[in-house]
């Protein structure tokens, strides 16, 4: 199964932060896993949000991975943070809020960090300026989208009276009558086209398994999570329009789930490592639960199936595995039938819940 991995290793450039923050919603996540103290996950890294929130239930073990050493440094500085600050502290280093004292709240949780990490961070102080979750190629591309183009469609009044919600029939009549507008489409079909999103947002590697068009089924989940989802309570949605989180927050941000994802900070380890390779090393039957983020995306399906096989294998009986799909469909192939099941009550309940909208299905399946 190593050329799982490779190919995309290969093709896609894992040197600098692609996320800044986890842009998958934890709340979800969290529900479909059901995770309890006796647990041992495996969690994507990515920026680290969600492999944090996993320790919020106070599992025996979380194994965080990431193929990107510049992802687990997000990681590693996520971890310093919990253990040094406090909870307004945090917000401030995320920059989730506003502050003057990044510099200062780093130099903090600086001796926390492995000298692979402290070396990254040390020899980029803007990213630190700017807060850790705005540092990643993602986020600069909605910077550019909110501060370029946004306004020349809609007014920052206007935005406002957006990310107040309200009920469904408001938020339904505000969206039809003050918000799509053609200038809304145009720009949205241009901006998030495949063509400028694996340019500025993404790599174009990622696009490569996926067919049709990718603005028009973004824009499509876009306007659910408008219109069926409340926006007053939808923390990606504030982020991509102001750049900071006013009204709310992602899960391993809130102040009810700070101190227990900092007690639990012992019972996490990160590998800079693919997925095949440390199932391989490790032992049958041994996993209770899987964050897997989107990565099957990135892979051709005959690939997708030999990795999953691979973690049925490491899976125990009864152990969850949740993945979402963004553009490229993935989901348990029929030949598996004997040996995953698919939760499709469960999935498509959590993905109509689902704050991060522009993913086009949320999956969650068992190890028979």
């Amino acid at each position: 199964m190593s050329e799982v991995p490779a190919a995309i290793e290969q093709r896609a450039d894992f040197s600098g932060i692609r996320y800044g923050q986890c842009w998958e919603d934890a709340d979800i996540l969290l529900e479909a896993l059901d995770i309890d103290s006796q647990s041992v996950c495996i969690s994507i890294a990515s920026a680290g949000d969600n492999t944090l929130s996993l320790l919020s239930r106070g599992p025996r073990r979380v194994i965080a991975l990431d193929l990107s050493p510049a992802q687990l440094a997000c990681l590693e500085l996520r971890v310093a943070a919990f253990r040094v600050l406090e909870h307004g502290e945090l917000l401030e280093l995320s920059g989730s809020t506003p502050s003057g004292n990044r510099r200062d709240l780093y130099a903090r949780c600086r001796c926390h960090l492995s000298p692979q990490a402290r070396e990254f961070w040390d020899s980029a102080p803007v990213l630190i300026q700017d807060g850790f979750g705005a540092t990643g190629k993602f986020e600069r591309y909605f910077e550019m989208f909110r501060r370029r183009v946004l306004p020349l469609v809609h007014r920052t009044s206007k935005v406002e009276a957006l990310l107040r919600g309200g009920d469904g029939d408001a938020r339904r009549q505000f969206y039809s009558r003050s918000w799509d507008t053609w200038r809304w489409r145009l720009m949205f079909r241009v901006f998030f086209s495949r063509f400028v999103m694996g340019r500025l947002g993404r790599d174009p590697a990622f696009f490569d398994y996926v067919e049709g068009s990718v603005a028009e089924r973004i824009l499509a989940r876009t306007r659910y999570a408008l219109t069926e989802l409340d926006p007053a309570k939808n923390p990606y949605l504030e982020w991509i329009l102001t750049g900071r989180h006013q009204r709310a927050l992602p899960h391993a941000l809130r102040a009810e789930n700070f101190e227990a994802i900092r007690a639990n900070l012992d019972r996490l380890e990160w590998r800079c490592d693919s997925l095949d390779r440390v199932l391989a090393d490790g032992e049958p039957a041994s996993i209770d639960a899987f964050n897997l983020s989107d990565i099957f995306e990135y892979m051709p399906e005959p690939a997708y199936h030999s990795l999953l096989a691979a973690v049925v294998r490491a899976g125990r009986k009864g152990a969850r595995l949740a993945y979402w799909n963004m553009l490229a469909p993935r989901r348990r192939p029929e030949s598996m039938a004997a040996e995953l099941s698919p939760l499709k009550d469960l999935a498509d309940r959590l993905a109509a819940q689902d704050k991060a909208f522009f993913y086009s299905a949320f999956v969650v399946e068992e190890v028979r």
